[in-house]
């Protein structure tokens, strides 16, 4: 089974990207994120069309995350972090695929500008996810977390590093935050297969970062250790982002032999 993250970056906005690259890769379950679409704009008659079931939590104009699949069902538990019943932003959506495994699918604030209260926001909804992530550990399931983390967790994940000690991506804070939630007993699904590569997800769309490839690993998947033995692949669709208006991410994928 082949499981992919995408930052879309806009889903109406870039939906032939999206359906062009849902064609060329043709993934079973996929993880969107930046849907930037109020709940009733999803383009879910394209989905559709594309041969895609979805679930979705939209937004107007900010957020929203959806999860699509392909010829498998999907259950879904839950469509916000639990933990702040006051937070209305569209950052996470559960369900069960297939009957098989738990699926997260999340975006994780920016944070920037840091120090100040969007950094504070940022932490305090790691801290939220990491006490989910401990009781879904807790259930003893087979469990996938997967989207936009907005964090760098080394420097091995970001070019010139240098540059980005203040930046809310790549403060202590933020990566000490990443570093709890693996910890727990989570497998970086990238990491596994590639410890030492310089391996990136994203690259601005300023200065030619995407021609230099001067980019960031902020995509990630998160594994429960019941997908040890199951994981068999793992890449980036890297070509993708130099398609032509295209999103600033490019698609992140897994592929896991079946339970």
């Amino acid at each position: 089974m082949k499981i992919a993250t995408y930052n879309v970056n806009g889903v109406n906005g870039r939906l032939p990207i999206l359906l062009r690259w849902l064609e060329e890769a043709a993934p079973d379950v996929v993880c969107l994120q930046e849907l930037k679409a109020p709940q009733e704009k999803f383009p879910e008659q394209a989905i559709r069309d594309a041969g895609y079931n979805a679930i979705w939590h939209g937004q107007k104009s900010w957020n929203g995350v959806a999860i699509l699949a392909r010829n498998l069902q999907l259950e879904e538990v839950r469509r916000a972090l639990p933990g702040d019943p006051e937070d209305v932003h569209s950052r996470y959506i559960e369900a069960v695929v297939n009957g098989d495994f738990l699926l997260g699918c999340l975006y994780l604030p920016n944070g920037n500008p840091a120090p100040g209260p969007k950094f504070d926001y940022k932490l305090s909804w790691f801290k939220r996810l990491i006490k989910h992530a401990k009781e879904l550990l807790a259930q003893d399931v087979p469990v996938i977390l997967t989207g936009d983390y907005n964090v760098m967790p080394a420097e091995l994940d970001v070019y010139k590093p240098e540059r980005w000690v203040d930046d809310a991506l790549f403060r202590p804070e933020t990566r000490a935050a990443f570093r709890e939630l693996v910890e727990l007993g989570w497998t970086d699904a990238i990491r596994k297969l590639y410890p030492d590569e310089k391996i990136y997800t994203f690259w601005d769309y300023f200065r030619n970062a995407y021609g230099r490839n001067a980019g960031l690993r902020i995509d990630h998947f998160l594994l429960s250790k019941h997908f040890d033995k199951r994981l068999k692949a793992a890449g980036v669709d890297h070509h993708v982002r130099g398609w032509e208006k295209t999103s600033d991410h490019a698609p992140v994928w897994i592929e896991v032999k079946g339970k």
